[in-house]
């Protein structure tokens, strides 16, 4: 298999040991634990935290504030977001900055399963173990071992192997 091309890694990266990082891969002030694999197209940003064990799988966006706890599957193509009242401008015209909007975290707990093309709106909690539907939209927590699908993603029932 021919090396990875065309990563953007900043300085302030901390990755783990044996991580690795597909193509076209950018990656800033986040955290990526040991033996993790990022697929190509993932964007990580700032203040984002993966943990050890981790698939993120690509196409994939992990915004600032997102913490994703160990050996966590987070399929093709899906979206976290960090805010809950996005604008672009502030009311009198000028450009938002950092200081104009409110940074909301994301967690997702231990060996949870996020399905390609879910959403994940700002300031939810995924439980341990639970699992997220393809194409889902989380709006609220999801229950540790709980497998949730649907817009708005809804409880469906428990997963098949929790303890």
């Amino acid at each position: 298999m021919s090396e990875p091309q065309h990563q953007v890694i900043a300085a302030d990266v901390q990755l783990g040991s044996d991580v690795y990082l597909g193509s076209f891969v950018n990656l800033y002030g986040c955290e990526i634990g040991d033996d993790s694999k990022i697929g190509a197209f993932v964007e990580i940003q700032r203040d984002a935290a993966i943990g050890q064990r981790c698939k993120v799988s690509s196409h994939t966006f992990v915004c600032s504030g997102v913490t994703v706890a160990d050996e966590v599957f987070i399929g093709h193509g899906v979206m976290f977001t960090n805010d809950r009242f996005p604008r672009a401008t502030n009311p009198n015209g000028s450009m938002q900055s950092a200081d104009d909007w409110e940074l909301i975290r994301t967690f997702v707990g231990k060996r949870a399963s996020i399905g390609s093309g879910a959403t994940i709106l700002a300031g939810v909690t995924i439980g341990e173990g639970a699992m997220v539907a393809a194409g889902a939209v989380v709006t609220k927590d999801v229950p540790a071992h709980t497998v949730v699908g649907g817009v708005p993603a809804h409880v469906m029932g428990m997963v098949p192997d929790a303890p």
